[in-house]
């Protein structure tokens, strides 16, 4: 199909359905009280902000987002980032869990939230339904999956990223044929007997133009392409409430099921791990995911903040967001969020900084806290400084020596893979040792 054809039924025939995500609990402390959509991306961006971006440049201006748990900030942020002209037909508009009278229960999970949302979205005209996750990070034209889609009369096209042994257990992992026909489908497959029929032919390996010796295995990226009559009826028993555990191994059997096979760069943000890698990966002389990408722009909430200030600091391998005030301070691969403010001597290193929603003074500054920023003398090694946090002077903060995972008693700070977080509004005493 020609690129016109398909981003005009992207713009006039698709649906982008985004999934504002559950409680969230691999990623506590930061969602603690924030949806996981919601939580900070490279020191600017929030996660949900990849997937909108990734419909905006694809030509794609509708799209819901259906938003329940810890969602005030969520849902702010995308009221006031997301606005298109009056003459245009596009809108990103939120659609957050409701008791009706017909259904008095939360969203049970991915496909029961659809399905909740399901009159909604039939209102409309559109001929297919791009269902995209709230939490990743990834850069795609969606202009080539419903290309493929369209093109090898798909009832159902399902996004995968070739994975090795090692990772498949954390996905949903299937085996396609050599016409892309998706044959079987495992959820988080755990043993090896499982896991190995579902080893991608060698003939797919070498399509892909995948390394031969060692075995590569389909993973659900949780992006799908639905017909609307298809969505209809594969939603229409009630006791299936996910996507990934119900309606996709069940369509497999019924449903001419496609794999759109993606090679770029994808991460599933699920994990404190996970979040922690993939942003201190972008402060890499070449980091695996690129920004700066001018043709395609991950867009945000502007902000009008004073560009960065800088005294006689030291800084190697750093991102800084704007309105950040650094005094003398050593910064080694970390990220910096807006208005972080970093005082005389400390040193960080391998760690995030959310910044802070407010400056000291500001109207919104509140008067029982000291203000947000890191004070003098801290050493702050391998963590995770969520937004609004002050460090008094001389804080240290490191995992070594202490567990994989543990709960501070006071609730001041969690570690989590081994990385100290701080969770947002906390305020460290000077002299505390973590």
């Amino acid at each position: 199909m020609q690129q016109f054809e398909a981003e005009s039924m992207l713009s006039h025939h698709t649906l982008g359905i985004i999934m504002g995500g559950g409680e969230g609990k691999r990623l506590f402390p930061l969602t603690k009280e924030r949806a996981k959509p919601a939580v900070p991306l490279a020191g600017k961006y929030r996660l949900v902000d990849i997937p909108i971006s990734n419909c905006i440049n694809s030509g794609l201006r509708q799209v819901h987002v259906l938003t329940q748990f810890n969602s005030v900030s969520l849902n702010r942020h995308i009221s006031v980032a997301y606005k298109f002209d009056a003459f245009s037909r596009g809108f990103v508009n939120i659609l957050a869990a409701q008791q009706t009278l017909d259904d008095s229960n939360w969203f049970q999970g991915t496909a029961d939230a659809v399905r909740q949302n399901l009159k909604t979205f039939m209102s409309g005209k559109h001929k297919y339904f791009l269902i995209l996750s709230g939490d990743q990070l990834y850069r795609m034209d969606f202009r080539t999956i419903l290309s493929q889609h369209i093109e090898t009369k798909a009832d159902i096209t399902i996004a995968t990223t070739p994975v090795k042994a090692e990772k498949a257990s954390s996905f949903g992992i299937m085996q396609s044929d050599d016409e892309s026909v998706i044959r079987s489908f495992v959820e988080k497959p755990k043993t090896p007997a499982a896991l190995t029929p579902l080893a991608m032919p060698k003939k797919t390996v070498q399509r892909l133009g995948l390394p031969e010796n060692e075995p590569h295995f389909e993973a659900s990226m949780g992006i799908y392409v639905f017909n609307r009559d298809v969505l209809h009826d594969v939603l229409e028993d009630q006791t299936l409430t996910d996507f990934g555990h119900h309606i996709i191994p069940g369509a497999i059997k019924a449903r001419r099921v496609i794999s759109f096979p993606f090679k770029g760069y994808w991460e599933d943000i699920g994990t404190i791990r996970s979040f922690y890698e993939a942003n201190l990966d972008l402060c890499d002389v070449v980091p695996q995911y690129d920004f700066f990408d001018s043709l395609s722009p991950i867009y945000s909430h502007a902000r009008f903040l004073p560009a960065t200030k800088i005294n006689r600091a030291k800084i190697s391998r750093a991102l800084l967001s704007d309105g950040c005030i650094i005094t003398e301070a050593e910064i080694d691969r970390s990220i910096l969020g807006l208005r972080s403010v970093v005082e005389k001597g400390s040193v960080i290193s391998n760690t995030i900084v959310m910044g802070a929603d407010y400056y000291a003074g500001a109207i919104n500054c509140p008067a029982d806290k000291p203000c947000p920023g890191i004070g003098r003398g801290c050493r702050i090694e391998r963590a995770i400084i969520d937004k609004n946090v002050h460090l008094g002077d001389n804080v240290v903060i490191s995992p070594k020596g202490k567990p994989e995972n543990f709960d501070a008693p006071d609730g001041t700070y969690y570690i989590r893979d081994g990385i100290v977080c701080v969770p947002k509004d906390t305020v460290i005493k000077s002299g505390t040792w973590i």
